[in-house]
């Protein structure tokens, strides 16, 4: 009977070991997180099954919120972070309090029931898993003992940093100081060679200001019967016609030639030659009107001067005494159109003068072509009229001071205009604003075969 009372007791218990019972369910709720700290009844002996079990915590954390290392400490001493397949954050938090062994930091997690107080103590030397970080804390003492030898040792590089950058300071002065008496000579020479440029511009002998005297010849207007003939010419009906020949030069002038003298167009070599024979027949006419010229045509200078250089024998039996019927070194001036590609200037040997000019629309500067000019007035006096000429000390002057085109296309009707004023023996006095007077008349005077 006692037997079976006795398993009979063993039955309900293990049937009510399900079951929470009033002190279970008390014992739970006054449960909190201990950290392995044992209660003080757990010694005692029990032979229920269920006492025994509540004796030991459960597997999972009771806690509401997750526990890390503190946050300041973390920071300043760069623990390691969590692995992946860590135990539990309760193993966390105690692995992190193995760092700290000084001062201690309460951490109160906020929770309206008392919560357990966290220790930490800070320890003299900190140094994390991770090799590139190294943290020491050190005592007062211990940190004057450790600093002041360093400071010492930053000092006295100090020292030396500053006697080398002396040392360099000092060398460099002394080579400042043996170049200044090379740098007086220079400005010294610098100062001389100022003042002897001024007196040499001084000395040089200013431009007599002449009036401005515009005569009307080379502005007469035209007449409308005129204007009609040179726009009757410039019609499209009249581009395979020739409408005028040149019978010195043997030169054709078809409709479509003389279109090169409307608005907008680049003057080509038939109108440019037939000009200039035009300008030396009307000198012809009237020889104490005009000054004694001589004009190249187009094709001149190109001989002069070739690809293969410069080449007298090529022009030699252009001015002969049976062709001209006088020498070329008795004239005044001679004019030589100069063609750079898209681009007519001029060059004038002034023989009543003794000097060399280039004149560019655009203010174009070419020695070259002067010095071959200098060579070729040399060699046409010998051949000719066997006399030296000596052209080094002749002037070359690229005149500056000249009516200067606005455009890309008038630069053939400034140089027609630059011969037709000096040959005049008159002063450049016209501008771009005269430009389309200046085709028109240009037109007129090649259709009536003369210059006026």
């Amino acid at each position: 009977m006692g037997a079976v009372a006795i398993n009979r007791k063993r039955t309900e218990d293990s049937l009510n070991f399900n079951q929470q019972s009033p002190s279970s369910q008390a014992s739970k709720k006054k449960r909190r997180f201990s950290f392995g700290i044992v209660s003080p009844d757990s010694n005692k002996p029990s032979s229920s099954t269920i006492s025994r079990i509540s004796r030991y915590p459960d597997a999972k954390a009771p806690l509401r919120r997750e526990i890390h290392a503190p946050s300041r400490a973390s920071l300043r001493y760069a623990l390691p972070k969590p692995k992946p397949n860590d135990y539990s954050f309760k193993r966390r938090a105690f692995d992190a309090l193995r760092f700290f062994t000084k001062d201690k930091e309460i951490i109160d997690l906020g929770d309206e029931e008392e919560e357990p107080e966290i220790e930490i103590e800070i320890g003299k030397e900190a140094v994390c898993e991770d090799s590139s970080v190294e943290v020491v804390d050190c005592d007062v003492d211990e940190k004057e003992e450790n600093v002041e030898p360093s400071m010492l040792d930053s000092m006295s590089l100090v020292r030396q940093e500053a006697a080398s950058s002396l040392e360099a300071y000092k060398k460099l002065l002394q080579s400042a100081e043996r170049r200044n008496s090379k740098l007086e000579a220079l400005g010294f020479e610098i100062l001389f060679n100022e003042k002897r440029l001024s007196q040499l511009r001084q000395s040089r002998p200013k431009p007599v200001d002449k009036p401005l005297k515009v005569p009307d010849e080379p502005f007469i207007p035209l007449t409308e019967e005129e204007e009609a003939e040179v726009y009757n010419t410039f019609s499209g009906k009249n581009r395979r016609k020739v409408l005028v020949t040149h019978a010195n030069s043997n030169i054709d002038i078809t409709g479509e030639v003389l279109q090169c003298l409307t608005p907008s167009a680049w003057l080509n070599d038939e109108v440019i030659n037939v000009y200039l024979e035009l300008l030396k027949e009307r000198e012809t006419r009237e020889p104490k009107k005009y000054l004694k010229c001589h004009f190249f045509n187009t094709f001149f200078y190109k001989k002069l001067v070739s690809d293969s250089g410069y080449n007298y024998k090529a022009v030699r039996r252009w001015t002969t005494q049976r062709k001209l019927g006088y020498a070329l070194i008795d004239c005044d001036m001679i004019f030589v159109p100069i063609h750079r590609g898209v681009h007519w200037t001029l060059a004038v040997i002034n023989i009543r003068d003794r000097k060399f000019l280039y004149l560019d629309s655009l203010n174009g500067v070419d020695s070259k072509i002067l010095n071959a000019l200098a060579k070729y007035l040399g060699d046409e006096a010998k051949e000719k009229s066997g006399k030296d000429i000596d052209v080094s000390s002749w002037d070359m002057e690229f005149v500056e001071d000249l009516p200067q085109q606005q455009n890309g296309y008038d630069c053939g009707m400034f140089m027609l205009k630059y011969i037709d004023f000096f040959s005049r023996g008159l002063g450049l006095y016209f501008s771009q604003e005269h430009m389309p007077y200046f085709r028109l008349r240009t037109a007129k005077e090649i259709l009536r075969l003369r210059a006026d």
